[in-house]
C-alpha cells in the first residue's frame, strides 16, 4: 500500500511525542513492506527534493518549517502526484490537515488524520476545517478523543489507537538489579513528583527503594523535596537513560507510578506496564494514564499521597512479573494492524477495494 503522509514538522525537527508516534507508524509501515512517503518541511542539508531514509521517502515541501503559508498552498498537489492509497495527515500543525484533506480529494483517496493533542486545535478556520474534513481521526486516549469531540469534531469520525511497545525488545531485554518503585517523566512543573516523594514519606518504616528515570528544570527541586523528607538514601535519580536501559529497569521493578497532571497518553506507564510493573495512576482530569490501570487486577488509582502509599504497600504483596502477556494488544505489530484495518475499512468506504 502507499501512504502519504502529511505532516510539517518530523522527529527530524523536534523529538516531541506527536512526531514520535508518527515516526513509529512510518517506520512500522515501510517495515511490514509498504511504500510510505513523507511530505514535510525540508530537514536534510542539500538541495534534493527527496531524501530516502529507513525505508521511507521524504519530500521537502518547503524549505524549512517556518514556511508554513507555502506548506499549505503546496502539499495538496505533492500529496495528489504520489498518488497514494490512503493520506495520513498529523496534528503537529493542525492546517496542515486541511491542506492534506484537499490533497486527498484530488487524488481521490481517504483522509486520516492523526491529532495527538488537543489544544491544537483552537484557532481560525484551517483547523476549525481539520476537525471536519478527514474521513477519520484517531487519537492516542479516550481524553483526547473527548477533548477533540467538545472542539467540534463528529464522535463517528473518532477511533482511539493506542501508542505501542516492543515485546520483542521488553523480552529479549535482561533484568536490572531489583527496584520496589519506579518513576519516569521529564521533570519539570507538570511531573507533580511530590505526590510521590510524599506517599513514600509515609512508608519510611518499611523496607523499599524507588528509581526515578528523566531530567528537567525542577529536578533539583525535587532532589531537595526527598532531603527535607529525610527518604533521599532510598531515592536515585538516574537521569535520562536509553529505551534498552528503561526496559531493563522496569522488568525489574515492581511497582511503576504515574503522577503527571497533564498526559496525553502515558507511554512509560505502558512499557512499564507490559514489563509487568504494578501500575499506581494519581488520577488528574488532564492525564489520560487512569486508562491504561482501569479494570485490571495490577492496577490502582488515587487521588491523594495516603492512597498512593497504601498501594505501594498493598502491590507490594502481588506476584513480581517481568513481562506481562495482557498488554501483548498494545505491541508494535498489533497496534499497526489496526491502522491497517482502518485504512482498508476507509479504503472500502469509497469503493477502492
Amino acid at each position: 500500500m502507499r501512504v502519504a503522509l502529511v505532516s510539517l514538522t518530523t522527529t527530524h525537527h523536534r523529538d516531541a511525542p506527536p512526531e514520535r508516534r508518527l515516526r513509529r507508524v512510518a517506520s512500522s509501515l515501510a517495515d511490514r513492506g509498504h511504500d510510505v512517503h513523507v511530505f514535510c518541511a525540508r530537514w536534510w542539508s542539500n538541495t534534493d527534493d527527496t531524501r530516502e531514509e529507513a525505508g521511507l521517502t521524504y519530500h521537502g515541501v518547503t524549505l524549512d518549517e517556518t514556511a508554513r503559508q507555502s506548506f499549505l498552498l503546496r502539499a495538496p498537489f505533492a500529496v495528489a502526484r504520489a498518488d497514494p492509497d490512503i493520506v495520513h495527515a498529523g496534528a503537529t500543525f493542525p492546517p496542515a490537515i486541511t491542506a492534506a484533506s484537499v490533497g486527498a480529494t484530488l487524488a481521490r483517496t481517504p483522509l486520516l488524520a492523526d491529532w495527538y493533542d488537543p489544544e491544537g486545535a483552537d484557532g481560525g478556520f484551517l483547523t476549525r476545517r481539520a476537525l471536519t474534513a478527514p474521513d477519520r481521526i484517531v487519537t492516542p486516549s479516550r481524553l483526547v478523543r473527548t477533548r477533540l469531540r467538545e472542539r467540534g469534531a463528529d464522535m463517528e469520525r473518532l477511533q482511539v489507537i493506542s501508542n505501542s511497545v516492543d515485546f520483542d525488545l521488553i523480552r529479549s531485554t535482561e533484568p536490572a538489579d531489583e527496584r520496589h518503585v519506579v518513576y519516569a517523566r521529564r521533570l519539570d512543573e507538570g511531573a507533580n513528583l511530590e505526590s510521590l516523594l510524599l506517599g513514600l514519606a509515609e512508608l519510611r518504616d518499611f523496607e523499599w527503594s524507588a528509581t526515578v528515570i528523566g531530567d528537567g528544570p525542577e529536578r533539583e527541586n525535587y532532589e531537595q523535596q526527598a532531603r527535607d523528607l529525610r527518604i533521599e538514601d532510598r531515592i536515585e535519580f538516574v537521569g535520562e537513560l536509553s529505551r534498552e536501559d528503561r526496559v531493563a529497569i522496569y522488568r525489574s521493578a515492581h511497582v511503576f507510578v504515574q503522577t503527571a497532571r497533564q498526559c496525553k497518553f502515558a507511554t512509560e506507564l505502558l512499557w512499564a506496564l507490559a514489563c509487568g510493573c504494578v501500575g499506581i495512576v494519581e488520577y488528574h482530569a488532564d492525564s489520560s494514564a487512569h486508562e491504561l490501570v482501569e479494570g485490571r487486577e495490577r492496577g490502582f488509582r488515587t487521588t491523594s499521597e495516603q492512597e498512593l502509599a497504601d498501594a505501594i504497600r498493598e502491590a507490594g504483596e502481588m506476584e513480581p512479573l517481568a513481562v506481562d502477556e495482557d498488554f501483548s494488544g498494545f505491541d508494535r505489530g498489533a497496534v499497526l494492524d489496526q491502522y491497517l484495518d482502518l485504512y482498508r475499512e476507509l479504503r472500502a468506504q469509497y469503493g477502492l477495494l
